[in-house]
């Protein structure tokens, strides 16, 4: 089966693999040759595969910042991941404790810009709301 792996600048993997591991909202999934079509959105997870069947020792990582696996059948299975930002690399121990911390950091930051963003529009729009309201004297004519 094929793996790629692509960011809205580079492909950051395109390579025939055996197996494949990820994580989506429901927890920690697998996929072997063969598999039902599927589609999911990722977490913020470090994806794993194994090359070939002999070499359980030639595995591949990749952190991504959440993303869309899909899983196409046909004559070959293939397995597409579009994510916004990935980092490949085969020593697992260093994608966890720096690239993955540092993903999940930025998608804190931006939960709290979102956050500051809706409350300075909710802000806007009840000073609005506020000047459309008739004034109390507006009834009297003179």
């Amino acid at each position: 089966m094929r793996l790629r792996i692509v960011t809205p600048l580079a492909v950051v993997f395109d390579e025939r693999v055996v197996s494949l591991r990820a994580e989506d909202e429901s927890g920690v999934f697998g996929v072997l040759d063969g598999h039902a079509a599927f589609l999911t959105a990722l977490a913020i997870c470090i994806v794993g595969w194994r090359r070939s069947a002999e070499e359980a020792a030639r595995e591949g990582f990749c952190a991504v910042r959440g993303g869309v696996l899909t899983v196409t059948g046909g004559p070959e299975t293939v397995i597409a991941i579009a994510t916004r930002e990935a980092i490949a690399g085969d020593d697992l121990a260093t994608l966890d404790a720096k690239v993955l911390t540092r993903f999940e950091a930025d998608a804190d930051e931006e939960r709290m810009e979102h956050v500051e963003a809706t409350r300075l529009q909710l802000h806007a729009i009840r000073r609005m709301v506020g000047r459309l309201q008739p004034r109390r004297d507006a009834g009297q004519f003179r």
